[in-house]
C-alpha cells in the first residue's frame, strides 16, 4: 500500500468519526494507535492525518474539534519522535517534514 493510501484510510476513518463527535474521534484514535504504533509507515500517516484534521476544523471554525485533534496529534507525535530509532526515525521525520 502506498503512503497516500495509508493516509486516505486514516482520513476516511476520522472523517466518519467527526460526524459522531469527540468520543468517536478518541475511540478511532485509540484503535489506530493500538493497531499501528509499532509500524513507522502507518504511524507517520496517522500523525499526518491528525495534523491535517487540526487545520481543517480550525479553518472551519470548529475550535472544539480542532482542539481534540491537536491534543491527539501532540500525544502521537511525541510517541513517534521518541519511539522510532535509526532508519525508522529517519523515515518518520522525513515523511512528516
Amino acid at each position: 500500500m502506498t503512503d497516500d493510501n495509508k493516509y486516505k484510510g486514516f482520513w476516511t476513518d476520522f472523517t466518519i468519526a467527526d460526524r459522531f463527535g469527540e468520543n468517536a474521534i478518541r475511540d478511532t484514535y485509540q484503535r489506530a494507535f493500538k493497531g499501528w504504533k509499532d509500524n513507522v509507515e502507518y504511524f507517520a500517516s496517522l500523525v499526518m492525518t491528525l495534523n491535517h484534521k487540526i487545520w481543517v476544523h480550525y479553518e472551519a471554525g470548529n475550535e472544539a474539534l480542532a482542539s481534540i485533534y491537536n491534543e491527539l496529534w501532540e500525544k502521537a507525535d511525541q510517541y513517534g519522535a521518541t519511539r522510532f530509532k535509526g532508519e525508522d526515525a529517519a523515515y518518520y521525520f522525513q515523511f512528516l517534514d
